[in-house]
C-alpha cells in the first residue's frame, strides 16, 4: 500500500495551482501513505483486516502524523511512504476512540513539510476543498462541502458535527481535507452514500473535523489516549431500520453478548428513557457513567419486552497495546 500506484484522477478532477491561492504541491506533499500490519489474533483483525493501508498527514516537523485511528488500531508494524518514494518505519503514538483520530510518529526523516492545521469551523456548505491522498496531484480530488451534520456510527460512535464532501475519494482513510486557505481542516474517515442527508443518494466522504484534535492533542502525546474516564462500551452494533434501533451484530466476547443480547433485538429504552435516534442511544448509554457502569436496557424480542442490565467495559481493554518505542 505504500508504493506508488498507477491509478490517477482524470486531469479535470485534479486541483491545479491556478485553482488555489497557496502552494499546492507543498501542501499535497505533506500527505503520506500509511501501511499497517496487525496480528492475526488482534480483536479488530476479523473486522478491519490484518493488512491496512491509507493515508496520514504530517502535522509537525518532527514527523508526527495524523491519520484515522482504525488504520493503526492494534498495529505491531507501521510503514510510511511519501509521494517521492521516501519510506520510514513508524510507531503508534495514540488513538482516540471518541473522535476516531490516530497519531503515529515517523522513526526516520521523511523530508516533507508539515501541513498547517486550520479549522473546519471556517468551512461552509458549498465551499471548494481538496481531498488529498498520498501521491501529489494525481491522488488529489477537487470536491465540495455538501453538508455538516451529526453522524452516528453503529460501532458506538458519535460526532456532533461531521463534514461531508462530494464527489468521493476512493482512498479516503486518513486523507487530508485541505481548505481554500491551504490548511488542514479534517481527516477522511468513511465512504457514504448520503453525503447530503438521508433523503438523497449522493456519494461522498465523511470527514472528522480537525478541531476535534486540538483539545486532546496533549493527552494523546503524553498518554496515548484522552486522560479521562473511558466511556462505557457494550460491543453492540446497532442500526436504525424503519424507526427501530435493531442490534445487527455483536462483538463476540463483548459485554452485550455476554449479557444475552441477541442479533435482531430492538432497543427501546436506556435507563427507562425512550431512544429517539442512534446518536441518542449512544449518548444515553454514555450518560449512565464511565466504563464498568451497569447499563439498564429495555429491548423487544419476538414480540415480548425484556429488561436487561449490561455491565459495560472499556473498549481499549479488548485491544492489543501498541509496541513501546
Amino acid at each position: 500500500m505504500g508504493e506508488q500506484s498507477d491509478w490517477e484522477f482524470p486531469a479535470a478532477a485534479q486541483p491545479t495551482p491556478e485553482d488555489v491561492g497557496f502552494d499546492l504541491d507543498r501542501a499535497l506533499s505533506s500527505v503520506v501513505a500509511v501501511s499497517a500490519h496487525i496480528p492475526e489474533d488482534a480483536f479488530t483483525a476479523s473486522i478491519l483486516g490484518t493488512e491496512r493501508g491509507g493515508n496520514g498527514v504530517v502535522i509537525d516537523e518532527s514527523g508526527l502524523i495524523l491519520t484515522i485511528g482504525y488504520l493503526i488500531t492494534e498495529a505491531d508494524r507501521l510503514w510510511l511512504t511519501t509521494a517521492n518514494g521516501v519510506a520510514a518505519p513508524a510507531h503508534v503514538v495514540g488513538y482516540d476512540m471518541g473522535t476516531g483520530l490516530g497519531l503515529v510518529q515517523a522513526l526516520g526523516r521523511l523530508g516533507v513539510p508539515a501541513l498547517e492545521i486550520g479549522s473546519a469551523e471556517q468551512s461552509e456548505i458549498g465551499d471548494s476543498v481538496i481531498i488529498a491522498g498520498e501521491g501529489g496531484r494525481r491522488h488529489a480530488l477537487k470536491a465540495h462541502v455538501v453538508s455538516k451534520r451529526e453522524f452516528a456510527g453503529y460501532w458506538e460512535y458519535v460526532l456532533d458535527e461531521a463534514i461531508f464532501t462530494s464527489p468521493p475519494h476512493p482512498n479516503w482513510g486518513g486523507a487530508a481535507l485541505i481548505g481554500n486557505d491551504g490548511r488542514l481542516q479534517g481527516i477522511g474517515s468513511l465512504f457514504v452514500q448520503q453525503a447530503q442527508g438521508e433523503e438523497v443518494r449522493n456519494d461522498g466522504n465523511m470527514i472528522v473535523p480537525i478541531d476535534l484534535l486540538k483539545p486532546i492533542l496533549d493527552d494523546m502525546l503524553k498518554f496515548g489516549r484522552v486522560n479521562e474516564p473511558p466511556q462505557p462500551w457494550l460491543g453492540m452494533y446497532t442500526t436504525e431500520y424503519e424507526d427501530n434501533f435493531v442490534v445487527a451484530g455483536l462483538a463476540e466476547t463483548g459485554p452485550a453478548a455476554q449479557a444475552g443480547v441477541r442479533v435482531g433485538d430492538i432497543v427501546l429504552e436506556v435507563s427507562g428513557l425512550p431512544v429517539q435516534s442512534l446518536a441518542d442511544l449512544f449518548r444515553k448509554i454514555w450518560a449512565v457513567g464511565p466504563a464498568g457502569s451497569a447499563i439498564p436496557l429495555t429491548i423487544a424480542r419476538d414480540g415480548e419486552v425484556h429488561e436487561m442490565v449490561i455491565r459495560s467495559a472499556d473498549r481499549s481493554d479488548y485491544l492489543k497495546s501498541p509496541s513501546v518505542h
